[in-house]
């Protein structure tokens, strides 16, 4: 595996941080953000393809992605792979190894990203010294278990329409929240129709002709890689995805 190297698009403090100016995340105090640069050892660039954290590693880095898109997967030993979750800027990498455990899934760059890494076994200092910041990882990771619930029911239970409308809604809204959606309406969306069958359970075929399907009825576009939503109230309607408000989220 290819080394990770030190990227030099992150070079600003955490009080600089563009992600922070977003209006997305939480405002921390400038003791908070001290304390979070404190432990903070750099950033580092990762290329798409590259791995983040292989399955069964031990000591896995905390990351916090910067830039760019990742994706958490498992494997069979025949190699069939399950997405188990798109990971996009502002969100934690690596928090189940920060428990000591091996990691039971790979996280993979989608994109070139560039990461913010943490010191190895910092996290008990967060919650002993800014139990807030603590209390927002545990947050983090409740909302992650949420995320989990929500894919489950759609493999399980949502036929293919249903889960690839409930995809394209899930990730238009979480990208929208964090300011990547422009005024057209569009995002960038780098996932291939491989992505999307490996996330929701389905075969590459059926997977396309969902796609087309969806796109024939004048509900999405997807076009030089960025995707549009082209009738929210029918995808939602499709998928039953019926989001609350979205709330600001934490961020280390």
């Amino acid at each position: 595996m290819k080394t990770p190297e030190p990227a030099a698009a992150c070079t600003h403090t955490c009080h600089q941080c563009t992600l922070r100016h977003s209006g997305a995340f939480t405002l921390a105090t400038p003791a908070q953000l001290d304390f979070i640069e404190s432990y903070r050892q750099g950033a580092v660039a990762v290329q798409a393809g590259q791995a983040l954290v292989r399955e069964g590693q031990a000591n896995a880095q905390l990351f916090t992605l910067y830039t760019g898109w990742a994706f958490r997967f498992m494997t069979l030993s025949d190699g069939r792979r399950q997405i188990l979750n798109f990971v996009l800027p502002g969100d934690l990498v690596g928090l189940q190894q920060e428990f000591g455990e091996l990691s039971s899934h790979g996280v993979e760059a989608l994109t070139d990203c560039t990461l913010c890494v943490f010191q190895h076994d910092s996290l008990w200092a967060v919650f002993r010294e800014h139990p807030r910041l603590g209390y927002d990882v545990t947050w983090l990771a409740a909302h992650g278990e949420g995320h989990l619930d929500e894919n489950l029911l759609t493999t399980g239970r949502r036929n293919a329409t249903e889960r690839v409308a409930m995809l394209l809604m899930h990730l238009h809204r979480r990208l929208d929240r964090i300011g990547l959606v422009d005024a057209d309406g569009t995002a960038a969306f780098p996932l291939t129709q491989q992505h999307i069958a490996d996330a929701l359970g389905l075969s590459l075929v059926h997977t396309n002709k969902t796609l087309r399907r969806l796109s024939a009825l004048g509900l999405h576009e997807l076009k030089n890689g960025r995707l549009r939503l082209l009738n929210t109230r029918a995808l939602a309607r499709i998928a039953e995805y019926y989001s609350r408000p979205p709330r600001l989220l934490p961020l280390l």
